[in-house]
C-alpha cells in the first residue's frame, strides 16, 4: 500500500508570482509558446488543475531559476527578472 502524494499548497502561488511579473495570462500562454488556453494558466495559478511538467519548466525557464523553489513548499520562489512586451 503506497502514500497518497500531499498536494502542492504553494504551487499555484508561486506560478502567479511569477506571471504578474508583467504578463498577463494570455501574454503568459504566449511567452510559453505552447498550445493552450488562458484559462489553463488561470486553473493553475488557482490550484483547480496541476500543470504538467513541462509547463512547470516552461515557467522555470522564464523566471531564470531551478524548478526545485517551484515545486517545493519548503522553498521560497527568489528571482530578479521582469517581463518586457
Amino acid at each position: 500500500m503506497g502514500h497518497a502524494r500531499s498536494r502542492l499548497k504553494r504551487l499555484g502561488q508561486k506560478l502567479l508570482r511569477i506571471r504578474t511579473l508583467g504578463l498577463s495570462q494570455s501574454g503568459m500562454v504566449q511567452r510559453l509558446g505552447m498550445e493552450m488556453s488562458y484559462r489553463n494558466i488561470s486553473k493553475y495559478e488557482r490550484d483547480k488543475s496541476p500543470p504538467p511538467l513541462n509547463v512547470l519548466l516552461a515557467y522555470a525557464r522564464l523566471a531564470k531559476v531551478s524548478l526545485a523553489p517551484i515545486i517545493d513548499d519548503d522553498l521560497d520562489l527568489v528571482f530578479k527578472v521582469v517581463f518586457q512586451g
